[in-house]
């Protein structure tokens, strides 16, 4: 076999008495085409660390970089994944795969192979390589950074051949058809069921227990998309108002984009509802009953209705798509904009913005459910994307309950995978059009929240973490797939059902190699114990979550709004408006009737200072319980280190766990750091130069 090199040919035809290293070689670990090494302790840990169905393509010792002090190891390629597996280490059969050393292959974002001569990116499989590689850079989407280095002696050719393998098995790990053949479960081997530790919503049962916990007594289980013949995109259970028979219900959604009529999303305990829909379609043609139906869905049984524009004010998916191929170029460790200018290049991105903009549109919602008992409609065109940011916001701010643990990742299940959010689009590498990670940008918002109200969230910023590394983990079918219907069908759970397809959105991949018992919070198979216990927050106080922190009803809080009072809340402010739908008084309109347009806006400074007349009607009590209000000015909006800075260790300095022996690191690190920067002065020097404060300098 030739390589062709910088102006000369590397033969590494193998010896007699070695197999030859390629990828079509024998078949000697795990069916791959992979030689057997030299060491046979490092033969059987590589074996032993395969999931079932997972090939070793190619490997090669290196040197793990940019960590202190360097790791030696060995670099694995698989159909799976890339893995760096340091020496002496053996992975634990109850976490088969590694948060720490595991990259997917489609969280790959680029590949650079580097030489003391050369440096290129390999983007695609035809992608040459004319030079031995000294070192790779394997930047994640994820934001992380693997970089290792190899040594000569011998072993460039499989430096060589473990980087064209990972270029190729990239390229052949397309989103739709990966990973055939693989399954995992408990330590690649349980053939047992497994119990999710939290409610997945797929059951009636599971949702009419959510229903009675929330309290929400107006509100009843539909089983009218159970067969997925209404919407796709819609999961196949959902609330609606008890008084809502199933007929009106069917023909109620037909009048909405994509089928997303109004239902439920949460019940405030002290009575108010909030409400998620698609767009109106304006071109259906709607008759009086259907007319009635809808209005009595989207009122919900109170008098007081306030429709949000979802869209007024916040990005575009193609702004957020944008933005965060920004940021994350701009976070990378070979950045070209230098440091006095990186403050503007990251005010450049406009992510920042963007979260601003979320935090600030879920505050004024949040306001808006808490102040008046009412009925608050998220309504977005498509009901799939910022519907569920925000409504996931406003519980996070409004309900203590969902700002624990379990709290929030049955939020996460409830409002993002089961309502069909289409994460396999948002995030994967079909329609660049289409691309945009309205999820990421929802966990950055809950960091946010997380670094103003510490002592409020039961989980860490480790979890937050955790969760945004699991969206390009393929390894169950939470993030891998765009709705409940994909999910189902890929189980086989309900394979003779006849559904209709939610337009606008490709058919599910056919197959059935993800093990469907599993989701993302499955957590102890990629996290170690240890790892896990830093998803706990160890500052955060329980007695903030209790069952008794609003009472079901509080009229000394909630005010009752007016009769019949219809409101569009847009730019920060409540319009009303003359009737609740656009086709009230002409059953075949084509556009929106002019009754239907806002009166002019009713202005005010703060929409707390509109809704509750504050600060002289709360005097020294300015929120209601269990009401978070973040900040969302200037400085109050900051950057994610911990996240998007990973591919710069030096960066990392002081974000250690806040733990005795994280904090004990830091103290360590910090005294190294002043030893360097203390000048070096004679004993002279000292005496001539005084203290210009000495009261000052006793005092500390």
């Amino acid at each position: 076999m030739w390589w062709g090199g910088r102006g000369q040919s590397f033969n590494i035809a193998p010896q007699k008495e070695e197999p030859e290293m390629g990828l079509s070689g024998p078949q000697s670990i795990q069916g791959s085409g992979m030689p057997e090494p030299r060491s046979p302790q490092l033969g059987s840990c590589l074996a032993s660390g395969c999931l079932p169905g997972e090939q070793i393509l190619a490997w090669a010792p290196g040197v793990r970089k940019g960590l202190e002090p360097e790791l030696p190891g060995t670099l694995i390629c698989t159909n799976l994944r890339v893995t760096f597996q340091p020496c002496g280490w053996q992975r634990r059969q109850e976490t088969p795969l590694s948060s720490d050393y595991d990259f997917a292959l489609v969280n790959i974002g680029q590949l650079e192979a580097v030489s003391s001569l050369s440096r290129v990116q390999l983007h695609r499989p035809g992608s040459l390589l004319k030079f031995i590689p000294e070192e790779i850079l394997i930047h994640g989407r994820d934001f992380r950074l693997l970089r290792v280095g190899f040594e000569a002696g011998g072993l460039e050719p499989q430096a060589f051949q473990v980087t064209m393998a990972i270029v190729q098995a990239r390229a052949q790990s397309s989103q739709t058809q990966q990973y055939s053949g693989i399954t995992l479960s408990k330590a690649g081997q349980s053939s047992g069921s497994r119990k999710s530790p939290i409610p997945l919503l797929e059951t009636p049962e599971d949702w009419e227990t959510e229903r009675k916990k929330q309290g929400a007594n107006g509100w009843r289980v539909s089983l009218v998309n159970e067969r997925f013949d209404v919407a796709t995109s819609l999961p196949r259970y959902f609330w609606v108002p008890n008084r809502t028979l199933d007929s009106e219900v069917r023909r109620a959604f037909g009048h909405f984009h994509q089928g997303r009529g109004p239902r439920l999303s949460w019940h405030h305990p002290g009575g108010s509802d909030l409400l998620r829909c698609g767009g109106f379609y304006t071109a259906s043609d709607p008759n009086k009953e259907d007319i009635r139906s809808v209005e009595s869905m989207l009122q919900a049984g109170h008098s007081d209705v306030v429709l949000v524009d979802t869209m007024d004010e916040l990005p575009s998916l193609a702004d957020v798509q944008l933005a965060h191929l920004r940021l994350r170029a701009l976070c990378l460790p070979d950045s070209s904009v230098s440091e006095d200018k990186w403050l503007s290049a990251l005010e450049g991105t406009r992510w920042l913005d963007y979260v601003r903009s979320c935090l600030r549109k879920a505050s004024d919602i949040s306001v808006l459910v808490t102040s008046r008992v009412r009925s608050v409609v998220l309504q977005e065109r498509g009901d799939r994307d910022f519907n569920g940011l925000l409504s996931s916001l406003v519980q996070l701010l409004s309900a203590p309950e969902a700002r624990t643990l379990l709290g929030f990742q049955s939020l996460v299940q409830r409002e993002w995978v089961a309502a069909g959010h289409p994460f396999l689009t948002r995030l994967g590498v079909t329609g660049v059009s289409e691309k945009a990670p309205v999820f990421l940008l929802f966990l950055d918002c809950v960091w946010q929240l997380l670094q103003q109200f510490p002592a409020e969230f039961e989980f860490s910023e480790f979890f937050l973490l955790a969760l945004h590394d699991s969206v390009r983990v393929p390894d169950t079918l939470t993030f891998l797939r765009d709705n409940p219907w994909e999910r189902g069908k890929q189980s086989g759970q309900f394979n003779s059902y006849t559904q209709v397809y939610t337009p606008g959105y490709s058919h599910p991949p056919a197959g059935n190699s993800i093990n469907s018992q599993l989701s993302v919070w499955d957590w102890d198979l990629r996290y170690s114990n240890e790892q896990i216990l830093q998803f706990h927050n160890p500052g955060y106080d329980p007695e903030h979550c209790q069952d008794s922190w609003l009472p079901r009803q509080q009229p000394s809080f909630m005010v009752r709004g007016p009769p019949s009072s219809v409101w569009l809340f847009s730019r920060g402010a409540l319009t009303a408006l003359n009737q609740l739908c656009p086709w009230r008084d002409s059953p075949c309109l084509l556009t929106v009737s002019s009754r239907w347009l806002p009166r002019p806006a009713i202005s005010s400074e703060s929409l707390a200072d509109q809704e509750w007349g504050l600060p002289s009607h709360w005097g020294a009590c300015p929120l209601p319980a269990g009401l978070l209000l973040p900040g969302y000015l200037g400085p109050q909006i900051r950057l994610w280190r911990r996240c998007y800075l990973r591919g710069r260790p030096e960066v990392q300095r002081g974000l250690s766990a806040p733990t005795i022996t994280g904090l004990q690191d830091e103290l360590s690190r910090l005294q190294e750091l002043i030893e360097k920067w203390t000048p070096r002065t004679s004993p002279e020097d000292r005496s001539q130069k005084r203290d210009p404060n000495p009261i000052l300098s006793q005092s500390c």
